[in-house]
């Protein structure tokens, strides 16, 4: 019987070598080090491959003195396996360091306390930027390192080769990317951060022939062969130290290759070698100098991929393991071709992991399947955006304040009938007063536990008051009112929505304001200025979210006909005036085609007004003010409010 100490099990390689550990011998005993934090997710794990009763979780921390572990906590240990690492140039230097050095120390010197045979899984990065043959043999050739990662990863296995009375092996796998029978990948990284632009390629005619630069070689693996590889050979003679393994391809692959060898699963054009490499890497290396690099990284930030892996995507080494290839093929053990697995690489990719996955639309209409959450939902410009919506397949969550408007409105909206060839939508309501922060809070929590997510959200709950500022020197209480519903119950339901539509990569906010942030007539102080604070929290937000993929829409409608306006007799035969489909038929607009802002041809004569002409348009609106006064209802004159809210 062998007993292992494991470090990483949880991760990516690590959980498919406990897999095949597992699988070996049912005999053998694993200790496995786990976070306290990370001990339900493992144990979990541990179920899912029906090992809870083989492995024991011992609980401590990679970087500290003995693994922070009692020395009678494991009992004797044959082999301390150790993956444990941070496998990301995107992380910062310090937070490599501590895992993969200081953690490789800590884990050789608890290896030593063990008299254990230390199994190192180091990396390809270790070679650095050396130009040509880098084999099982080789080590310190004089190389640099381009990122943080090459420079701990080398650091991490001069530690372990140089550590007084350690006996160990090292395993270099190369670039590791998804399993090549099922795809699965854990996480976007290395050649996964280009895919979805190489997926754009798929738009054009497959029967083109796309010239490509020639950025060098890449060595992929599949996870399932590095954990096979791995495993096999920790059993290649057991007792003997100082052993290295190079766990990649006899065969590194172009970039071109590489594409080719995906291009099919996305049906796009094969590419051809049209840029020389000596014309590449002097463009490449100056883009990664000076102010240029900054703008480089800006821009790849932007695009979701580390600027530290631009500094790696012209290394010349070339990653040689005839040694490691002729061992493993003895005991039966080969590496996958990579062009035979590429598309199942894609499928995964295309499913699990692409970050735009959550912005395409169904090929039967954009809002085929969106879930749509509308406040004000249950009457007017809100109830009728709601009926266009799930006419067109979305699912609509409808919030009000009014339980039995929200039934009623549910019971209608459901019973409407979607357009040809497209699924019907369904409607769900929630009762909830957007001006108290706790209940929105519980809204959100709600919404996204049943639904699981949200695409839109349209802000469309509001308050209208028509009265001079004159007549409100008494009357602060109606300009909190006002905010408190249209902005600040905005604003609650977009921070609450907000981390979950960044976290999706997905997401857009559509907020129904007024011609009157453009117009700025008279008797709408409280009003046009809550407005406008929503548009300015939208617009700054939307500056802030661009690379979130997170967008706003201002919708600036004129005077519609609801029960807002209804305290207001001048209203009532108002020319100009919309009805509700005409207004929610802009909302619509700015659902499905995201604009920044939806106006008005009265709204841009107004703003344009205030712009050009601007004492003239004061005049103009002064003269509106003396004509039409204050309503009965802002006089105290009439049993009708003299405000709305439309919710």
């Amino acid at each position: 019987m062998t007993s292992y100490f494991i470090t990483g099990g949880s991760g990516f390689i690590g959980r498919r070598v406990l897999d095949r550990l597992l699988t070996a011998s049912p005999d053998d005993t694993i200790h496995a080090l786990v976070r306290e934090s990370s001990r339900a997710a493992f144990v979990a794990m541990l179920d899912d491959l029906g090992a809870s009763d083989r492995v024991t979780p011992v609980v401590g921390d990679l970087t500290a003195p003995g693994l922070g572990i009692a020395p009678d906590a494991v009992p004797a240990i044959d082999h301390v396996i150790h993956l444990a690492a941070i496998y990301d140039m995107a992380a910062d230097a310090e937070s490599q360091r501590a895992a993969n050095v200081v953690g490789t120390s800590r884990a050789a010197d608890f290896a030593i306390a063990h008299d254990a045979l230390f199994h190192h899984v180091s990396s390809i990065a270790v070679a650095g930027d050396h130009r040509g043959r880098f084999t099982e043999m080789d080590f310190e050739v004089g190389q640099g390192f381009p990122t943080a990662y090459h420079r701990t990863k080398f650091e991490a296995e001069r530690v372990v080769r140089e550590r007084e009375g350690l006996r160990w092996r090292v395993y270099r796998p190369s670039i590791v990317v998804g399993d090549s029978r099922t795809g699965e990948m854990d996480k976007i990284d290395g050649p996964y951060y280009f895919f979805g632009h190489l997926g754009a390629l798929g738009r054009l005619p497959s029967v083109l022939r796309l010239p490509m630069p020639d950025l060098g070689t890449l060595n992929i693996v599949p996870v399932d062969y590095v954990a096979d590889a791995m495993v096999a050979l920790i059993g290649v003679n057991p007792t003997r130290s100082g052993l290295v393994f190079h766990l990649s391809d006899p065969k590194s692959l172009t970039t071109t290759e590489m594409y080719n060898a995906l291009a099919p699963a996305f049906r796009a054009p094969r590419g051809f070698d049209a840029i020389p490499r000596s014309a590449v890497e002097p463009v490449m290396a100056l883009s990664g100098m000076g102010i240029a690099r900054v703008g480089r990284n800006l821009v790849a930030a932007q695009q979701g991929i580390p600027g530290a892996l631009l500094d790696a995507v012209t290394i010349p080494v070339d990653f040689r393991a005839d040694t490691t290839v002729a061992v493993l093929h003895d005991l039966g053990i080969t590496v996958p071709d990579f062009a035979e697995y590429a598309p199942r690489l894609w499928t995964y990719w295309s499913r699990h992991l692409d970050r735009s996955r959550n912005r395409r639309t169904d090929p039967r209409g954009p809002l085929v399947g969106k879930n749509i959450l509308i406040t004000g939902g249950s009457s007017g410009i809100g109830k009728a955006t709601a009926r266009m919506c799930v006419a067109r397949g979305a699912n609509v969550l409808i919030v009000a304040r009014n339980a039995e408007e929200l039934a009623s409105a549910t019971e209608e909206l459901n019973s409407t009938t979607s357009k040809k060839g497209i699924p019907p939508g369904q409607v769900t309501s929630y009762q909830c007063d957007i001006t108290d922060e706790e209940s929105v809070n519980a809204l959100v929590k709600t919404v996204l536990a049943a639904h699981g997510h949200v695409d839109v959200l349209v802000n469309n709950a509001g308050r209208s008051i028509r009265r001079a500022t004159l007549n409100s020197v008494d009357r602060s209480h109606d300009y909190h009112r006002v905010m408190a519903v249209n902005y600040f119950g905005a604003v609650n339901l977009v921070l609450g929505l907000l981390p979950h539509m960044v976290a999706r990569q997905a997401g857009h906010v559509v907020n129904v304001t007024s011609v009157a942030v453009q117009s700025r007539g008279p008797r709408f102080g409280a009003y046009a200025a809550s407005k406008a604070a929503l548009e300015a929290f939208s617009d700054v937000t939307g500056t802030e979210t661009v690379s979130d993929h997170v967008t706003f829409s201002n919708v600036r409608l004129p005077l519609v006909k609801t029960r807002m306006i209804a305290p207001t007799e001048a209203y009532d035969n108002q020319p100009g005036t919309w009805n509700v489909d005409r207004a929610a038929a802009r909302v619509l607009h700015a659902i499905v085609d995201r604009p920044k802002r939806v106006d008005s041809l009265v709204g841009l004569v107004a703003e344009i007004g205030h712009r050009v002409t601007p004492g003239l348009t004061t005049r103009i609106l002064h003269q509106e003010f003396l004509v039409f006064g204050e309503s009965a209802a802002a006089l105290g004159r009439s049993a009708r409010d003299a405000g709305g809210q439309n919710s």
